[in-house]
């Protein structure tokens, strides 16, 4: 199992603020901005670059749900930053697709 998928077990703890049956959402233990929370659906793809045909569904309620997240978090109207990382060298850390939600200040350009 996954760090996200203990995370959804509830087998390692999290601040939750968001969970249905597609997505759980948490915030980062090690944020970034302000806000940086973490979407994450439940059915587990290692990475973007795994990603099938079939994901297409998937992965376009995922951006979805980080427009709904940026809304109920108050930063949709000042912007935000999505983030996804697909392997070791962009910096992914756990083998689970997620995308970081960034944002309640000014983010710089380009990116670390």
């Amino acid at each position: 199992m996954t760090l996200f998928e203990k995370i959804v077990a509830r087998q390692i703890p999290a601040n939750i603020i968001q969970e249905d049956d597609d997505f759980i959402v948490f915030h980062d233990i090690n944020p970034q901005a302000p806000v940086h929370v973490l979407v994450v659906p439940k059915r587990p793809i290692p990475r973007l670059s795994h990603a099938k045909e079939e994901d297409a569904k998937l992965l376009g309620q995922l951006l979805l749900k980080a427009r709904e997240i940026a809304k109920s978090l108050g930063i949709a109207d000042s912007g935000f930053r999505v983030v996804i990382n697909s392997g070791p060298d962009a910096g992914q850390q756990v083998p689970h697709l997620h995308l970081h939600l960034l944002g309640g200040r000014p983010l710089a350009w380009p990116p670390g």
